[in-house]
């Protein structure tokens, strides 16, 4: 009896689990980085995350009024 319902509790965990979105990988979750630069006033309106990217050229850096998009170039 505590074989059949285990089972079904398992395929529930299953998935609720894919549901969730699965297993996370630290791989995936990057971090902003400290701008090399000292960005100028004007770049604090351009502000991005993790899920916000920037332009082709541009990265996400942390400066001192939050995280901007900065050249690389």
């Amino acid at each position: 009896m505590p074989f059949q319902t285990l089972l079904p509790v398992l395929v529930l965990c299953v998935l609720l689990l894919q549901a969730q979105g699965g297993y996370r990988d630290k791989k995936r979750i990057q971090r902003i980085k400290i701008c090399k630069k000292q960005p100028s006033i004007d770049l604090c309106i351009h502000h991005c995350s993790y899920f916000q990217k920037c332009e082709a050229s541009n990265i996400c850096c942390s400066a001192f009024c939050g995280n901007v998009c900065m050249s690389i170039l």
